[in-house]
């Protein structure tokens, strides 16, 4: 009569241990999503956990994997997520810990190798783009990628120290291979080196660097224009540069053209302009001293000044400096002579008529002497005699004229 009461007490003290998830505490989810009422055994394909709530989503080679391959136990939340728990590192460390940094969970091929290397700093381009992995990470095995420096002497000591021509040891050349070489190219020849602190263009574009190097030492030369053409310099007669007294920076009249020319003279203190651009410095530079030639204008154009006649410029007492009535032009013309600044209104105030002024002779009757004017040829004496009637000491001659009236105003 005491048994049923026993065995009801036993069963709700054995309740609780018999109904407890083997699957830890953590995992508080209904029982059917994994299960069926015919057994504990699961469906794979009628299953509807969300595997993708525990931050870690089953794609590639993981959705087909079988879940005891990862779950040793059935408390599910013990499994680390991090791929070296699951997967032997066959890199031993030498590359991280992350394998999604080169791999996919489709396969274990790498396809971004060179993104890869980017990213470490060191981009695979020109020669290092069809290199093989085993002659950088030279280790006991292939899959050991053992760190390498990104310096270029890490890989190629041995080609730095073997080099003969030129001898990098000797001439003290700098272990960064990129300080001449071309990353981008494929080879180690000349044609790939980096010259930009002394740009090799034109006549300097010489492939045998013995020709301007001390092979001995690269290092001991001089960017100087005359350190290498001091010969060319002394020996040039057209015109003499020794003599010239010319800068030896050859970059002020020369480009590296080959063959010296063009030269271009920076010219800007007297410009070389119009009929002044002769391109024989020796028609103005006489005797190829090109310190002591002046540069006013008489120096050269005396024999001009005095041939010409028309109007006869020494006559006239013409100014010699050429600029204040000539430019530049050829054959003279036009020449702008400033009558009435310099002498005497003949443009503006009463003595403006227009176009009828076409001849200096009508004022200057001696055209050997432009001083010689003449008033009295327009103004006639009975006209005038009427005018200063009134003016004491007043003589008929044209020089008396131009004293009283030095602007022709009354």
């Amino acid at each position: 009569m005491y048994r049923l009461p026993f065995i009801t007490v036993l069963l709700f003290i054995a309740y609780p241990v018999l109904g407890q998830s083997p699957h830890g505490t953590s995992l508080k989810i209904d029982c059917a999503q994994c299960h069926n009422p015919e057994g504990w055994m699961i469906d794979y394909e009628s299953i509807r956990f969300d595997h993708s709530s525990t931050n870690f989503e089953l794609e590639g080679t993981h959705e087909i994997t079988d879940c005891k391959a990862c779950h040793t136990t059935l408390v599910f939340n013990e499994t680390p997520s991090d791929c070296i728990s699951c997967h032997t590192d066959v890199h031993t460390q030498s590359v991280g810990n992350d394998c999604m940094r080169c791999h996919t969970s489709e396969n274990w091929l790498v396809f971004n190798i060179p993104e890869i290397h980017e990213q470490n700093g060191f981009p695979l381009i020109g020669s290092h783009s069809d290199v093989s992995c085993v002659e950088c990470h030279s280790n006991e095995s292939s899959l050991i990628f053992t760190p390498l420096g990104n310096e270029c002497i890490e890989c190629h000591r041995d080609d730095y120290l073997s080099t003969q021509n030129p001898n990098h040891v000797t001439a003290g050349f700098g272990q960064d291979c990129i300080e001449c070489h071309n990353p981008n190219g494929f080879g180690w020849d000349s044609s790939g080196i980096i010259h930009d602190f002394f740009p090799l263009t034109q006549g300097h574009d010489i492939q045998d660097c013995s020709q301007c190097h001390n092979v001995n030492n690269f290092s001991d030369i001089s960017s100087e224009c005359i350190s290498c053409h001091q010969d060319d310099f002394d020996q040039t007669t057209n015109p003499n540069h020794d003599s010239a007294a010319f800068p030896t920076d050859c970059t002020q009249c020369h480009s590296t053209a080959p063959g010296w020319m063009p030269a271009i003279i920076n010219h800007d203190f007297f410009p070389l302009t119009l009929g002044h651009d002769i391109q024989d410095c020796n028609a103005c530079h006489v005797g190829g001293n090109f310190n002591t030639t002046p540069t006013d204008c008489f120096a050269c154009h005396n024999d001009d000044f005095v041939q010409t006649n028309n109007p006869d410029h020494e006559a006239a007492n013409f100014p010699t400096d050429c600029v204040q009535c000539h430019t530049t032009s050829p054959g003279w013309m036009p020449a702008s002579f400033d009558h009435d600044g310099m002498y005497f209104p003949i443009y503006n105030g009463r003595h403006d008529e227009g176009d009828v002024w076409n001849s200096c002779t009508e004022c200057h009757t001696n055209p050997s002497n432009f001083a010689v004017f003449t008033c009295i040829t327009c103004h006639t004496a009975g006209e005038e005699a009427n005018n200063h009637e009134d003016v004491s000491g007043y003589v008929y001659e044209s020089n008396a004229c131009f004293q009283c009236h030095p602007d022709g105003e009354d």
